[in-house]
């Protein structure tokens, strides 16, 4: 990452930051919470942590929030801290599926920017809403595909548009867990309800993630699906399982498969990209290793601010060569670079070209499509379904 803040640079303090959700007990408020901080970007301002308003204030106070901005409801911060002059700049949303869509209308009408968790919304309908809202306010609309900030993900993409594969031939993407390999409910009380996490739970969970890794690296929309979605846990009521083909643009082809019943297994996101000139190959859990393969010579490793970083990689990298970085510093890269954006905005200035690949309404919108796409092939015997 860069050594000064180009944040304070071009505001003079901090982006003033209102969490939404992620209270006691969440592995992901943490994660956001921790990576606002990281780069020193953000300051946590207020927070509505709790769809249960006591329970709201106290978190708010354990992490040393006054009073008057440990919020009961979500509604109530966004209403007050827009009304405060030192009041917050973003909110970043961090809960069930189905408030995504409520939560982040109401803050860009409000004028704020917006972080949010993946997936935009539910429905079709509701992220062409988002969409269509976020090019109306000229906000910032980030969401957090965090894969996508890892350093060799970058140096991936980077090493595509630089040409070193040649035409994009072939596309292998998989997220594999085994969380829910046992049958009966989930931790997460709401990932059990199809009206809030969704139409399918697998899909708007992991899915969204492969796909938007897919589109990152390779440039390519996904023109078309065949698919199968489906449960493999017996008496179980929401998807665990999908099966896809693709067919991409330029001609590529590819399939994505994710579950999250595969005992034994925990947190398996990889990908393997195909083109005339040679291949390249990633996992999340080794993320300190990109493999190329060039067609005619012998394999090449890459990792990160080692020998042939590109520059995409390197603004991503905090620490010298061999040392390790990983989930953390990844969704911190989000966050450092949508608060780049944020502050260049507010002060009427270009941002960093480098700043701006962060996951934004576009691939929210995009990601949603994907999904509706893969529930109608499948709804359908896994007939070839048009994006």
């Amino acid at each position: 990452m860069p050594q000064t803040n180009p944040v304070i640079h071009m505001l003079g303090r901090r982006l003033r930051l209102a969490a939404i959700g992620g209270g006691p007990g969440s592995f992901i408020g943490a994660m956001h919470r921790q990576a606002a901080r990281l780069d020193d970007r953000f300051e946590l301002v207020a927070a509505a942590l709790s769809s249960d308003p006591d329970k709201s204030r106290a978190a708010g106070a354990d992490l040393g929030l006054p009073a008057d901005r440990s919020y009961g409801t979500a509604y109530a911060l966004m209403e007050a801290e827009a009304m405060r002059a030192d009041g917050a700049d973003v909110v970043a949303i961090m809960t069930p599926n189905d408030s995504h869509h409520p939560y982040a209308m109401h803050a860009l009408k409000l004028g704020f920017d917006v972080i949010c968790d993946k997936p935009m919304a539910n429905t079709l309908a509701q992220a062409q809403e988002v969409c269509a809202q976020v090019a109306h306010s000229q906000r910032v609309y980030c969401l957090t595909h965090n894969y996508t900030g890892y350093p060799l993900v970058r140096q991936a993409k980077a090493m595509v548009q630089a040409g070193h594969l040649g035409d994009i031939r072939l596309v292998q993407v998989e997220y594999v867990q085994g969380g829910r390999a046992k049958p009966g409910p989930s931790r997460t009380a709401w990932k059990d309800d199809v009206s809030r996490g969704g139409p399918s739970l697998v899909l708007g969970d992991i899915g969204t993630h492969a796909h938007n890794l897919l589109r990152f690296i390779t440039g390519l929309e996904v023109e078309q699906v065949a698919a199968e979605v489906g449960t493999i846990v017996p008496t179980r009521q929401t998807h665990d399982y999908a099966g896809v083909l693709l067919r991409m643009q330029g001609g590529a082809r590819g399939n994505l498969w994710v579950t999250q019943a595969a005992a034994g297994v925990e947190n398996s996101l990889r990908i393997r990209v195909s083109g005339s000139l040679g291949t390249l190959e990633w996992a999340q859990e080794s993320p300190q290793i990109l493999s190329f393969k060039p067609l005619g010579a012998p394999a090449q490793t890459y990792t990160p601010n080692g020998p042939g970083t590109l520059p995409l990689a390197a603004r991503s990298s905090r620490i010298a060569s061999g040392h390790p970085e990983g989930f953390h510093e990844a969704f911190a890269n989000l966050y450092a670079d949508a608060a780049e954006a944020i502050a260049a905005r507010r002060c009427g200035l270009a941002p960093d070209p480098l700043a701006l690949y962060f996951p934004n309404a576009t691939d929210g919108l995009l990601g949603v499509q994907f999904v509706t796409a893969v529930l109608q092939s499948s709804a359908q015997q896994g007939v070839w379904t048009t994006v």
